[in-house]
């Protein structure tokens, strides 16, 4: 079990102190002040409900903390604050037990929890590209994120497989045989390729776009040299896939990838049952669910549509046989789908139409983890000088190369596949970094100049901060932090003590929102104070038992810098 964090315990002090008052459900919100290492809230609104003034409630509060080894000091402050001070004992005994525990304090509060998490999405035959780097990364680091919290995660990569596209792709396969290739990035670029021109051909040629929606009937009906090819492309393309991800440093495999076909069998029975509980109705011949609030420029009611007027189905229906096998079959708590912030109406009918019929009961919330879009240097939708979708291969390539440039001119001994490993540890490092520190509600410019610098908010300085401290401790040879409780501390070293404790209060408010960039802010507000801690407080030359205490700051703050970069999905190598 571990320690609770400071702020809990504080908040816990003053909601003992509080109870004499007579207040009911209680709950002081504890926080880092610039005015002292703690302020607690939360008498303005005792004092509501009291009627009385908001000091007086403050002052009887803090008379009531009781004298010991957590608060030396307490003291009330502007309209009815509760400014608190904490013993140098109190903080070297969390350094203790942080130090001693190897999940840095942080528990399991997902232990009970299911989630279900949709992520990247990328379509066979297609070459992934940088419109699915966000959500792939973010994706990521929630699945590791919530995992370390003790949840259950199921990852759902839901691709697109199906359709006429693919009627029109292998249709022009068997007329235009290639011969056999090797798998990989190239193959797809064949691949993808070949789409184009099957694409071509089918709006240009009736006779072969007829030629080629006999084909999608074949396909839909089983026919076996159809399936064959259907299954040769899709294994072509998870193949693509996997070297993508893989390069990226993500969790997905491909025994997460669930594409659209999956559920193609359901999507009769959704349809029936909809329209059985008057959830959705024809209207103009397509099978509809509408809403009092969803309406186009013109006012009319703008549908969510389950199946075509053609007797199809599209994008809806399979959404909704994927949410209703996720919540019916896999007993998912909680739904999250990490997709493009544009896609936020087509989102909100299907979980309305969910919870319409059923599928989702209002215990288990269903969030769509919308995220902004990535900008080239013109603030524009990031394009090639071409004017193509970057694709993201070619994006992560770039990082690389750069990245190889910044770590051997840090390195100039370095080479080979050392300078390789460490080219890739930094260049895909900083992709991440520089997407996840952004709002994932924001657009943000893929910059590699920034994201690559030394300095500032960036992955790289995160991993030169890490590397620094594993040089001090490997310095420190046969020399164990031991943490003294008796000594007096520096006000560096209280600063970086607060900070460490903040951990596991960090990621349960990544969690809250589903917000991975408080995580890197949180990690670069550590590492810019143990700068100021390393910079007025020499370690390795100090006296014990104060060299005890400091490497034990630097040991806590290295392994609380490497989990950090570890749930962002990011390396952090000892050495760079």
């Amino acid at each position: 079990m571990s320690v609770p964090s400071l702020a809990s315990s504080l908040s816990d002090s003053v909601t003992a102190a509080a109870a004499p008052l007579g207040l009911v459900d209680f709950a002081p919100q504890v926080r880092r002040s610039e005015h002292a290492d703690f302020q607690a809230d939360g008498m303005l609104a005792a004092a509501r409900t009291l009627r009385r003034r908001p000091r007086d409630v403050a002052a009887e509060v803090v008379a009531a903390l009781p004298a010991g080894n957590l608060v030396a000091a307490a003291r009330v402050a502007g309209p009815g604050f509760v400014n608190l001070e904490l013993t140098d004992r109190a903080l070297l005994a969390q350094l203790a037990d942080r130090l001693g525990d190897p999940r840095l304090g942080v528990g399991t509060a997902e232990a009970d929890v299911t989630t279900v998490i949709d992520y990247s999405q990328p379509n066979i035959a297609k070459e992934m590209h940088v419109g699915h780097l966000r959500s792939t990364i973010i994706g990521d680091s929630l699945v590791r994120i919530l995992e370390h919290l003790g949840g259950t995660v199921v990852r759902r990569n839901h691709i697109g497989d199906w359709g006429t596209q693919f009627g029109m792709l292998i249709q022009y396969r068997f007329e235009h045989p290639e011969p056999p290739a090797t798998t990989g990035t190239a193959t797809m670029r064949r691949l993808a390729a070949l789409y184009r021109q099957a694409r071509a051909a089918f709006d240009s040629d009736p006779a072969f776009a007829e030629r080629a929606r006999r084909r999608v009937v074949a396909l839909q009906g089983g026919d076996p040299a159809t399936l064959s090819a259907w299954r040769d492309i899709v294994a072509e393309s998870t193949r693509y896939f996997t070297d993508v991800y893989d390069r990226l440093g993500v969790r997905l495999t491909g025994a997460d990838a669930v594409g659209e076909s999956a559920y193609n069998a359901a999507l009769p029975d959704v349809a029936a049952e909809l329209a059985q509980r008057g959830v959705a109705a024809v209207s103009d011949g397509a099978l509809c669910v509408f809403f009092d609030d969803v309406r186009g420029p013109d006012g009319t009611p703008t549908p969510l549509i389950v199946r075509k007027r053609d007797g199809g189905f599209g994008y809806a229906a399979t959404d909704l046989a994927a949410l209703r096998q996720r919540v019916g079959d896999l007993h998912a708590d909680r739904l999250l789908y990490v997709v493009d912030a544009r896609q936020a109406l087509h989102f909100r009918m299907v979980f309305d139409t969910a919870r319409r019929a059923g599928w989702l009961p209002p215990t288990v919330p269903a969030v769509h983890v919308a995220f902004g879009t990535v900008l080239g240097p013109d603030g524009r939708p990031f394009k090639t000088r071409a004017g193509d979708t970057v694709r993201l291969v070619d994006l992560l390539t770039e990082a690389v190369d750069r990245a190889r440039d910044v770590v051997a001119a840090k390195n100039p001994d370095l080479a080979g596949a050392a300078l390789d490993q460490r080219a890739r540890q930094v260049g895909i490092g900083a992709v991440k970094y520089a997407d996840l520190a952004t709002g994932r509600t924001r657009d943000y410019t893929y910059d590699p100049d920034r994201m690559l610098a030394l300095a500032g908010n960036t992955g790289v300085y995160l991993q030169y901060a890490h590397a620094r401290i594993r040089s001090i401790l490997a310095k420190a040879t046969g020399v164990e932090p031991v943490v003294d409780a008796e000594v007096a501390l520096e006000p560096a070293e209280r600063a970086l003590i607060l900070d460490l404790d903040a951990f596991a209060d960090t990621l349960t408010e990544v969690v809250a929102g589903f917000e991975p960039h408080r995580l890197c802010g949180y990690l670069y507000r550590l590492a810019q104070t143990f700068t100021t801690f390393y910079e007025r407080c020499p370690v390795l030359r100090a006296d014990e038992p104060i060299r005890g205490n400091r490497l034990a700051l630097c040991r806590l703050t290295g392994d609380t810098l490497r989990t950090g970069l570890e749930l962002l999905g990011i390396e952090a190598p000892d050495q760079l």
